[in-house]
């Protein structure tokens, strides 16, 4: 894959990155960075907001933020070099690495669990085996969410519809879950948080919570891609945001309050709209804030993944891991 130069013009020759700067020149340098505007890229929120980014790398480089609604989308700005470092869910990431022959791999962790099974009040659904003749809604086919689901429902002799069994499932914009519910078009949902707190919210109940989903809540669902050309290219802006996301990492677990504050401020500049406290804290409830990488997890997804002909090929975890 060839990659586009970020220089303008001429050598830029760096000193040691670290709070006190990087360059003598504004803008000699951009960074660009992916990420979504949900609480389970907590780093980056925070990150974006205080600009701890540009703190860190100092004058000479300008940090530009591009939110994605999607991982495909994001998936296909690493390709084409718009984007040099992404918060991602580990499975585009591993669809990533494949895809690009090794070109993006995963730099570090972000956040873990973050995902619960609700249903429809009053449907009788207590656990996995109960979804037998359900239709049950996962955000995108294919998604972490969707593979966590195939897990469940291998681990407890069930399969979809399309391959040949009883449980029906579908694709829905997390926002138009809550109507499906009402409409009895959908029996049960697993959903990122704040969803699964806002469904929770509007009367849907709690069937697995984040723990119960995939390796005790404790699978990532959030990491850090980098496309490697840029890491090799540029390390010391690379070990720059590596020191920043796990700072802001600190704080959040530290500050946690403060931090919840800060996102649902960036998200409400971002997008126009803020949560509730009472769905944000719950969400955070289930959010584990991480930046240690849970690798079983990933390769787990990974073998799924090709099981189910996401990929045609599962990566090996000394090419998909950067570090």
């Amino acid at each position: 894959m060839k990659m586009k130069k970020l220089l303008t013009i001429g050598v830029l020759t760096l000193a040691t990155i670290g709070l006190s700067g990087c360059g003598n020149n504004k803008n000699d340098m951009e960074i660009n960075i992916g990420y979504f505007n949900n609480v389970t890229h907590a780093q980056a929120l925070v990150m974006k907001a205080e600009k701890t980014l540009e703190t860190e790398l100092g004058e000479g480089v300008s940090v530009n933020w591009t939110a994605f609604n999607a991982g495909p989308a994001e998936v296909e700005a690493l390709f084409a070099e718009d984007i040099d470092i992404g918060y991602i869910g580990p499975v585009p990431a591993v669809s990533a690495n494949t895809k690009s022959n090794g070109d993006v791999v995963i730099l570090t962790g972000a956040t873990k669990g973050g995902a619960v099974m609700v249903k429809r009040a009053g449907t009788e659904i207590n656990d996995v085996k109960d979804l037998d003749g359900k239709t049950v809604a996962i955000p995108q086919i294919g998604n972490t969410q969707h593979l966590s689901l195939l897990h469940l429902l291998d681990e407890n002799e069930l399969e979809p519809v399309t391959d040949g069994g009883t449980v029906n499932i579908t694709a829905v914009a997390n926002a138009d879950v809550a109507n499906m519910m009402d409409r009895g078009d959908i029996d049960a949902a697993l959903v990122p948080e704040p969803w699964g707190a806002t469904l929770e919210e509007k009367g849907a109940e709690i069937v697995l919570n984040y723990d119960e989903i995939y390796m005790q809540g404790q699978y990532d669902v959030a990491v850090v891609v980098v496309r490697k050309e840029f890491m090799e290219e540029h390390p010391d802006y690379v070990e720059a945001f590596l020191k920043a996301h796990e700072a802001v990492t600190v704080k959040i677990v530290e500050e946690q309050e403060k931090c919840l504050q800060i996102m649902n401020a960036e998200l409400q500049s971002a997008t126009g709209k803020s949560l509730s406290d009472s769905i944000i804290k719950k969400a955070f409830e289930r959010i584990v804030v991480d930046t240690a990488l849970n690798k079983p997890s990933i390769m787990g997804f990974a073998e799924i993944s090709e099981d189910e002909e996401f990929i045609d090929e599962e990566p090996k975890e000394a090419n998909l891991f950067g570090k």
